[in-house]
């Protein structure tokens, strides 16, 4: 027996909005099913050169009162990123809190607009610490 990994589905309250977050992570729409019959639109994004692991953004056209709700029993989403620091940066400038900075120059946490946790983890070593991330406290809950 086999398996393959397809995908994380992630339900969303505003397509668009989750949709230009994603790409803010670097991310890019691979795909996308609009079902007329279902009432509801798939987004499959991925990473460039790695389409073969996509998060699939699942946006319900008539809503969905659930949205955005405490969504960590979920767990999160993790992505290796070449520089955690200079990552970061470019989503605070772009208006995303950093929920758990880079302190130790490994590890950042973030959320999406409908709540979803992402983990950034630094390519192969560790960076050295450096600030503002190694004195900045955590912001909410990650």
């Amino acid at each position: 027996m086999s398996i393959r990994y397809l995908h994380t589905m992630v339900r969303v309250k505003d397509l668009e909005t989750s949709k230009a977050f994603y790409e803010k992570l670097g991310l890019r729409e691979t795909r996308r099913i609009d079902n007329e019959k279902g009432r509801f639109t798939l987004v499959f994004m991925a990473p460039p050169g790695q389409e073969e692991t996509p998060v699939e953004l699942t946006y319900n056209w008539d809503g969905d009162e659930g949205l955005p709700s405490d969504s960590r029993h979920f767990g999160h989403l993790a992505y290796e990123v070449d520089d955690i620091y200079a990552l970061c940066r470019s989503l605070m400038e772009s208006g995303v809190t950093i929920n758990r900075p880079p302190r130790d120059g490994h590890m950042a946490f973030v959320r999406s607009p409908d709540n979803i946790s992402i983990e950034l983890l630094q390519k192969g070593e560790p960076k050295p610490p450096e600030e503002p991330w190694a004195s900045m406290p955590n912001t909410g809950h990650w």
